[in-house]
């Protein structure tokens, strides 16, 4: 583990942690554990160590927490490194002590929690890392996550140095292809939106071609999200728009291009990948005694 100066986001709501727990025990608990009632005796104590079995960036040690809390709070868990924190492989990130029935019966979902987690901000902080020094960009994620699970995977977005997008359709006018083909164009979709929203709400659009992103600046657009421009017609398009609007890439994002569109200017680079994407990361619970 290497210092990290990243700052610890807020985790969400200890209520929404406790029912997506509680609903994730009952789909994995709720009839027992037939396996290790029969194997373990009752009274037997034991300990295990949360182990990264390759370099990540931890995020979800508090729901791991929760699930042995939730399961049997005789089991005491010490966390050992925080959210957001990189980890090398072989450090130990927490330790779980109490009744070995009790542990055996939470590993499962506890790991699934905290291996999601994890991946989601080891991808976040490689695209983070990928952005030039100083860059002022930001790397946001989208809606595109698992349902149910969004107050998570969001918050490791957080944990990985990315920035979250709107949480919800109630929380910004976000005007997208569909619905500039259901009112007739961009212009008016831009117009109405504005005479509709609060005042607090900014309104952005997504364009997909020069003419769109016309449209957009003319009708005053806050902020303009460039879906799958080529790095010639994104060039073109920040010169365009030369500061009249934020603007938001999103599509053909990868690590490579990261820099590149960053250079150019753009102030907010969204990736679905971050959450949809991201492969679960080699966290282990090894038994100790």
């Amino acid at each position: 583990m290497k210092n990290d100066p990243t700052p610890r986001p807020s985790p969400p709501p200890a209520f929404v942690v406790r029912d997506l727990v509680e609903r994730a025990l009952a789909e994995d608990l709720g009839r027992g554990d037939v396996t290790t009632q029969a194997c373990v005796p009752v009274d037997l104590e034991g300990a295990a160590a949360l182990v990264a079995r390759e370099p990540l960036v931890l995020a979800g040690a508090f729901v791991f927490e929760q699930v042995f809390a939730t399961v049997d709070p005789r089991v005491r868990v010490e966390v050992l490194a925080h959210d957001g924190a990189r980890l090398s492989k072989g450090a130990v990130a927490a330790r779980v002590r109490g009744p070995a029935q009790s542990i055996l019966e939470g590993e499962r979902v506890a790991l699934n929690f905290v291996q999601r987690m994890s991946g989601v901000a080891t991808k976040t902080r490689k695209f983070v890392d990928a952005l030039p020094a100083g860059s002022k960009t930001r790397i946001a994620d989208t809606r595109k996550t698992t349902p149910g699970l969004r107050a998570l995977e969001r918050y490791a977005v957080r944990c990985g140095g990315g920035h979250n997008h709107r949480d919800d359709l109630s929380s910004a006018v976000l005007i997208k292809d569909n619905h500039i083909a259901a009112c007739g164009g961009v212009g008016i979709a831009i117009e109405r939106a504005r005479a509709w929203a609060p005042h607090t709400s900014r309104i952005e659009c997504e364009v997909d071609r020069m003419e769109q992103l016309r449209e957009a600046i003319e009708a005053r657009a806050d902020i303009v999200l460039l879906d799958n421009f080529d790095d010639a017609t994104l060039a073109e398009a920040v010169a365009f728009v030369a500061g009249r609007a934020i603007l938001e890439v999103s599509g053909g994002v990868t690590l490579e291009r990261i820099p590149k569109i960053a250079a150019a200017g753009i102030d907010v680079i969204s990736a679905g990948g971050l959450t949809h994407s991201a492969a679960a990361v080699d966290l282990a619970l090894d038994w100790e005694s």
